[in-house]
């Protein structure tokens, strides 16, 4: 069984349609999306309209859950894509489930089991994000139970194996890539029996058209992210 997995679009329409591209060469059984799916100065409509389509299954992120609040003030920067979605859209995100459990002993969710803001397998040193623990990513998986916990939040991709524990994988992010490149990150989970594999991927797109919209909608802190892979300072 062949599963991909995708998170973090931010609202980054071209990078979602590169890779849904890529994904139709990749013969998988099926697609999970692990939320923050609109949040940014983007194509916050164009996304979520296609998701909607897609039925894929989708856990929500905490900058989804911002963004379909009933406090547009509350929102801040991303009032803007509040007032770009419809109530239908609004609420769409807002029931999005915080977990899903796929079956085979595969859990997704977008941070943490618990909390939708927290980082699962990296800490905040010295401004930047570095791998915690063992022992602190067992703390933040909790009493969840799984070979393979799927989530998102970092734009950080990894691929882990806990001593005597499952293997965590985080994709990456398809629309605000902080690995170096602009490229979108998207994975795919290999079930093969009892073993687990992964390909992490990184796919082209027009990430300078996507630099652009960010900068014409204010945001020049996005759009060098965007241009660069860098992530935003």
């Amino acid at each position: 069984m062949r599963i991909a997995i995708i998170s973090d679009i931010h609202g980054n329409f071209p990078a979602l349609e590169a890779v849904l591209d890529d994904l139709r060469r990749r013969n998988v059984d099926q697609v999970i999306n692990l939320g923050d799916c609109v949040s940014g100065p983007l194509w916050p409509r164009e996304t979520i309209e296609l998701l909607i389509r897609t039925g894929w299954p989708t856990v929500r992120g905490n900058a989804d859950r911002r963004v379909s609040g009933p406090d547009p003030a509350a929102m801040g920067r991303d009032q803007l894509v509040y007032n770009q979605l419809t109530e239908a859209q609004r609420s769409w995100l807002a029931a999005l489930p915080v977990l899903i459990d796929l079956g085979q002993g595969i859990i997704a969710f977008h941070s943490t089991p618990t909390d939708d803001d927290r980082y699962l397998v990296e800490k905040v040193q010295h401004g930047e994000l570095v791998r915690a623990s063992a022992s602190s990513i067992r703390e933040r998986i909790g009493a969840t139970k799984g070979r393979a916990l799927l989530c998102g939040h970092s734009h950080q991709p990894n691929f882990i194996q806990l001593p005597d524990g499952p293997i965590i994988l985080n994709p990456g992010s398809v629309g605000l890539s902080e690995t170096g490149s602009p490229h979108a990150r998207y994975a795919v989970l290999v079930l093969d029996g009892e073993q687990v594999a992964a390909e992490m991927l990184a796919v082209t797109y027009d990430w300078m058209m996507a630099a652009d919209r960010a900068d014409k909608n204010g945001r020049p802190e996005w759009a060098h992210a965007l241009r660069t892979g860098c992530g935003i300072s």
